[in-house]
């Protein structure tokens, strides 16, 4: 049974492969002078709303956050978890964001930073570029 698992494998692969290849071989680049930057900020459970409010004050998260010159793209509360936050930044900023963060959100939040991109367009035109494949 070893023996056929290597081939059959490398004949995954190699047809997997190919396919992911003709996506990415597509130009699909983002012209933009920002990034995009996903800011997940999780209610810390052991804090009642009270006392989470009193340390946003005392660490002046809303005088502070986002900083100046980023733009919000999005931002929503996801009850159970927090708030994630998608602003769109100038590469040089990104420094001082976490600053930001670290200075206005620590203690309040657990914190997560992901760097993101808009992929809503790319997906719609892969899906056109399949259907017209299928349909031929």
């Amino acid at each position: 049974m070893k023996k056929y698992i290597t081939p059959l494998l490398i004949s995954f692969l190699c047809f997997t492969g190919f396919s992911q290849s003709s996506i990415a071989a597509e130009d699909y680049t983002i012209n933009t002078d920002k990034i995009l930057v996903t800011v997940v900020l999780k209610h810390q459970q052991d804090k009642s709303l009270t006392e989470l409010q009193k340390k946003m004050d005392e660490n002046r998260f809303w005088q502070s956050f986002p900083p100046k010159g980023m733009e919000i793209d999005s931002w929503y509360v996801m009850m159970g978890l927090g708030q994630v936050i998608t602003l769109k930044v100038a590469p040089k900023d990104l420094r001082t964001l976490n600053l930001a963060i670290e200075k206005s959100a620590w203690g309040i939040f657990d914190t997560n930073i992901y760097p993101t991109y808009e992929f809503k367009d790319i997906a719609q035109s892969i899906k056109a570029k399949k259907a017209l494949t299928d349909n031929q």
